[in-house]
């Protein structure tokens, strides 16, 4: 019987955590639907809204689906499905949006889209990461389970395993990776693409989760770690900042470029 309600009080925080991330998905949900009757006839005040609430919701969710998978260290596969689960959830309703700053600067160097918009965007989901931290330690100092306590959110638990180069290269891969997918993924149909993408950041947290922490986002990485980046930001600076930017630049220098020129070569050189 005493083991049944320890097995009831751990599955009790479970639930209490998942139904907080679906309450805010629920309530970032509505802001948006009220923030598009409103019909914002200025495109950047619009375009502001909606990356900030849509990088509000990643922030907050990914901060409780962090804080769960370091209660069940036993169980890898239970965080991993957590993460696939809740890509797919924001995937599903966060469309129209990146809330990843990479994704507004392979928007602009591709011309789609002004810098003046993806200034606005940035801009967004700077206060959005920084938004949620308070958010996420308001709603645990009400200590809904017994991990939930506020001064947790502004810890410094650095995720960084491996020496500061290595750190460097396994975001840049994974930003390479994830957004060459995003950009080669366009012709898929949307329900096949968004459970491709889900499946591929779960791989992609799997292989370097447990050395960087495979964040491959600055906004959300702000969000996580903003008292590591306070204690040692060119670190911090390098490896969640400048790498999954390198990332993204080799990546469009490699599609729009090298690989257009490669073919080119490879077609005259047939000819004659």
């Amino acid at each position: 019987m005493t083991v049944l309600r320890a097995l009831w009080s751990e599955m009790q925080d479970t639930c209490t955590s998942l139904g907080l991330m679906l309450s805010v998905v629920l309530l970032a949900g509505l802001a948006r639907v009220v923030a598009r009757q409103q019909q914002l006839h200025r495109p950047m005040a619009h375009a502001f809204v909606l990356e900030f609430l849509a990088t509000l919701q990643l922030c907050c969710c990914t901060h409780e689906l962090l804080l769960l998978s370091e209660q069940e260290p036993a169980h890898p596969t239970w965080p991993l499905t957590l993460i696939y689960f809740f890509t797919l959830v924001h995937g599903l309703t966060l469309v129209g949006t990146s809330s990843n700053p990479c994704g507004v600067m392979m928007q602009m160097m591709l011309g789609g889209m002004s810098p003046e918009m993806g200034a606005v965007r940035l801009l967004a989901q700077l206060i959005g990461a920084l938004g949620s931290r308070y958010c996420i330690g308001a709603l645990w100092s009400l200590g809904l389970t017994k991990y939930h306590v506020s001064e947790r959110s502004f810890a410094c638990k650095n995720p960084i395993q491996v020496d500061l180069p290595k750190a460097v290269i396994v975001e840049a891969l994974c930003s390479f990776i994830f957004h060459s997918a995003l950009l080669n993924f366009q012709e898929v149909r949307p329900k096949l693409r968004i459970h491709l993408l889900a499946a591929l950041i779960t791989f992609l947290v799997y292989a370097g989760g447990s050395l960087t922490g495979a964040v491959f986002n600055p906004a959300l990485a702000l969000s996580l770690h903003f008292k590591c980046f306070d204690e040692a930001f060119l670190q911090f600076f390098i490896v969640y900042w400048l790498a999954p930017s390198l990332g993204i630049l080799l990546m469009i220098l490699m599609f729009s470029f090298f690989l257009p020129w490669l073919y080119n070569n490879h077609t005259i050189n047939k000819k004659e």
